[in-house]
């Protein structure tokens, strides 16, 4: 049976992965989604993600690590994407290799769920039952990987559109505030300071959820 996971991913301290973590230490930058990952030759990795924030100090810091070979970093107004190759230093390298060798689909992109919460990403995969639990059960011991929903691919097309926790969180929180009324009673700004992020993170993960939301929406048509 084809069936998926969706799943969090967190590492403990003092396990770096470049890939994910090169800006939680920056209060001024952040990466919000990773859009893809892949390996290119000797076992390096190429990467494309979305970051919102002060993007010069981006540029300082990708400039300042010595695993990361190669950047360009494009956007205006506090939000851009970020292309990068890696060395291969972190744990990714052995997931990606586990997912592979099992035949297992990891759908992009990857949201990242912000220095508020314990786990550092959430994504989704796809595969048979026994490549799903084959891959899962040869995560290395060093990942911390907690399964938050699992099911049937066709109940995953038949399902509600989920949010991961922090959206939900941030989406609870703009309703109570009267984002959302008309006119608004708070603003984007207003939210980032009750969550302690930065108001970039705050506008970038409003449009993931009403990109989500409206989407699903559209697909139902008159069923909703």
């Amino acid at each position: 049976m084809l069936r998926y996971a969706t799943l969090s991913l967190s590492l403990p301290d003092g396990v770096r992965e470049p890939t994910f973590d090169l800006f939680d230490d920056s209060p001024a930058v952040s990466t919000t989604a990773t859009r893809y990952l892949g390996p290119t030759e000797n076992g390096r990795h190429v990467g494309l993600s979305d970051v919102c924030g002060d993007l010069a100090v981006a540029r300082d810091l990708l400039e300042s690590d010595d695993d990361v070979l190669q950047y360009n970093v494009a956007g205006t107004d506090g939000r851009g994407v970020v292309y990068a190759h890696h060395r291969s230093v972190g744990p990714i390298k052995e997931l990606l290799d586990i997912l592979y060798r099992h035949d297992i689909v990891l759908e992009w992109p990857i949201d990242h769920r912000g220095r508020e919460r314990d786990s550092a990403v959430q994504f989704t995969i796809v595969g048979t039952d026994e490549g799903i639990h084959r891959a899962t059960t040869e995560i290395p011991d060093v990942v911390d990987v907690t399964v938050e929903r699992v099911g049937g691919v066709e109940s995953k097309a038949e399902a509600e559109p989920t949010l991961t926790d922090p959206q939900a969180a941030l989406l609870d929180l703009a309703v109570e505030k009267g984002y959302y009324e008309v006119p608004r009673r708070t603003t984007q700004r207003a939210l980032a300071d009750h969550l302690d992020v930065a108001p970039g993170t705050v506008g970038d993960r409003l449009q993931r959820i009403e990109r989500r939301v409206m989407t699903a929406y559209a697909d139902r048509g008159d069923d909703w």
